[in-house]
């Protein structure tokens, strides 16, 4: 289909958080027009009231599919119908953006990207970090610090009514680890470069309203071919403490650098969509000493003046995936960097489930 000169028509799957926002983006930015709403329940009603009304409503993916003829697809449901919803639609003729992680087995997420080679459809996966400035400042400042790297994050959400319902859904078909836990995976990924040589993960079950053998809190360690190493946390639920549940801090031999989210780290923010990318500032601390053995540069605060929110992420994110389309670019590396933090995460699901630690060839 040829593009040139009209709007990309998006066929929005998912009405919930992320679907939302998506919805929002393709609403109000040039270069998208919003074609169709689908969700099995009325939170696709809400949205379109929020957008103003006149957007087609869908209860079926395949059937609005075949009504609206879309350009693009954007897929923002449970990742367990990824799979299917991103293959039909790429079939269909349509570029993808999927929400992460890319489907909710490693297997999936192949084939995902196989028939998105084969059929020469766009797929971008929606890792927002990605897009945020702050977060890019801070893979780069940590090449500042030398080798190897320590990584400490952590995002655990104490969840209460919706949020608490919209974390026992997820958990039908993943882990807090797993879902979370590819963002931060990635950002580790990006700022070592390094391969993965072993992980090892714990995992509790706080609560008998998840499935038998699911767990709703669970810590992964990584170890990496370059001598880094790096952690991370997360908890879903009404139990989860608020204590230091924002951790993002890199450590090596020349010094350390920490996202310090004065507003977005305190009590009761910890299940804002909004407080999980707000950076607010950057502190590098360097670890050079003089010849008392005292430090010899001053910590040092980056100034942060380029903070989007949530919603201005998704639009930044959007509009990458219209160029993505209309600039034929190559989106290969970033659907294999998916599929590889994917990988880790299950295999520290993997660890949590069998006590084990899990090496990788």
């Amino acid at each position: 289909m040829s593009l040139e000169n009209k709007k990309i028509r998006v066929l929005v799957v998912g009405c919930g958080n992320m679907g939302r926002s998506h919805a929002t983006a393709y609403h109000t930015l040039d270069g998208f027009e919003l074609c169709g709403l689908v969700s099995r329940g009325n939170s696709k009603i809400a949205l379109n009231e929020k957008l103003g009304g006149g957007y087609p409503l869908f209860d079926d993916f395949e059937e609005a599919l075949k009504i609206t003829g879309p350009d693009a697809v954007c897929i923002s449901t449970y990742p367990d119908t990824h799979e299917a919803f991103a293959i039909s639609a790429m079939e269909s003729g349509c570029h993808v953006f999927l929400e992460k992680p890319i489907a909710d087995s490693v297997e999936a997420a192949k084939r995902v990207a196989e028939v998105a080679a084969k059929t020469k459809r766009k797929l971008l996966v929606g890792y927002i970090l990605r897009y945020h400035p702050s977060w890019q400042q801070f893979i780069k400042l940590s090449a500042e610090m030398g080798k190897p790297l320590v990584m400490r994050m952590n995002l655990n959400q104490q969840s209460q009514g919706e949020k608490w319902t919209v974390h026992r859904n997820l958990m039908k078909s993943l882990s807090p680890i797993v879902d979370c836990g590819v963002h931060y995976i990635d950002v580790m990924c990006q700022m070592t470069r390094a391969k993965p040589v072993q992980v090892s993960a714990i995992g509790a079950r706080l609560t008998e309203d998840i499935p038998e053998g699911s767990y709703n809190y669970g810590q992964l360690q990584i170890r990496f071919d370059d001598g880094s190493v790096g952690w991370y946390e997360a908890g879903w639920g009404p139990m989860i403490s608020e204590t230091a549940f924002f951790v993002k801090d890199v450590i090596g031999p020349r010094g350390a650098v920490s996202i310090i989210a004065r507003d977005a780290g305190t009590a009761g923010k910890s299940a804002s969509i909004d407080a999980h990318t707000k950076t607010e500032s950057i502190k590098v601390h360097y670890a050079e000493l003089d010849t008392d053995d005292r430090f010899a540069r001053e910590d040092r605060w980056v100034d942060l003046t380029d903070e989007p929110d949530h919603q201005e992420l998704c639009n930044r994110e959007q509009l990458y995936f219209l160029r993505a389309v209309l600039e034929d670019i190559d989106l290969t590396e970033p659907t294999n960097d998916a599929i590889s933090s994917l990988t880790i995460a299950f295999a520290c699901d993997e660890s949590v489930r069998t006590g084990q630690i899990v090496k990788f060839s």
